[in-house]
């Protein structure tokens, strides 16, 4: 869990990192040189068992606490990487919630597009790459039936994208390069198991049209929008080919 002060590494930070997509982004960054800096809500230990999995690979992490949708806490996040490492140069927007059984009403749509762009505005002097990760069940939502129990996710997840790309002219302006990530379902990841309680159905509809990505699959293509040479806002799609055939974005 140690910081480098390697200028060549670029500073990465990653929210909801302390498993699944979050958790895999960084490993597969910090194995190509980059220093992940791995952002937990309440899973310390686990974000710290990861850290010093990447450290043991002879990768470069660290960990930072903080609710995104707090405004203090939000803040407090990007001030402490920028005075821990003196710069940030990578923003993976990757938390997202509001499924949970005991999610307070309006909790979605606070995390899911509140907190990103916060988080956004607040990284904004520093940043050279936003990356903003979310789901085809959102991305087309506007367009394309929402599997049933998932809909305030998709409205807050297809609200924090929309709002992240009205923020493109500052983005240009600054010089910052903007990636949308949308996947289909990930095999093996808590939204699909929560889903898989409420609706297997949907789960299994998904399935059909072929195999679900799994996350280093996601996470690669994740990391890879780190580097990609693309058009501002370019979307990257990862699986749900059937997705792509029937629905613009």
């Amino acid at each position: 869990m140690t910081a480098t002060s390697d200028t060549d590494r670029r500073i990465v930070l990653i929210t909801g990192a302390s498993r699944g997509i979050g958790a895999e982004t960084a490993r597969v960054l910090a194995a190509r040189g980059d220093h992940v800096v791995i952002n937990y809500r309440e899973k310390r230990t686990r974000a710290e068992h990861l850290a010093q999995e990447i450290v043991a690979a002879g990768g470069s992490a660290s960990v930072t606490g903080a609710d995104i949708a707090d405004p203090g806490s939000a803040r407090a996040l990007v001030d402490s990487v920028v005075a821990a490492h003196g710069r940030l140069d990578v923003l993976i927007l990757n938390a997202s919630g509001g499924l949970e059984r005991d999610a307070a009403p309006g909790y979605a749509m606070l995390l899911n597009r509140d907190a990103q762009v916060r988080l956004a505005e607040l990284a904004l002097p520093h940043l050279g790459r936003l990356v903003f990760v979310t789901s085809h069940q959102a991305h087309f939502s506007p367009g394309r039936e929402v599997p049933p129990g998932y809909e305030s996710i998709a409205a807050s997840k297809r609200a924090g994208e929309d709002a992240l790309r009205a923020m493109a002219p500052e983005f240009a302006r600054r010089g910052i390069d903007f990636t949308v990530v949308s996947g289909d379902m990930i095999d093996g990841t808590i939204i699909v198991r929560l889903l898989e309680r409420r609706d297997p159905d949907a789960v299994t509809a998904r399935r059909e049209h072929g195999d679900l990505p799994t996350v280093l699959e996601f996470a690669t293509a994740v990391a890879d929008a780190t580097t990609g040479n693309t058009p501002p806002g370019h979307t990257v799609y990862v699986g749900g080919h059937d997705y792509l055939a029937t629905a613009p974005a």
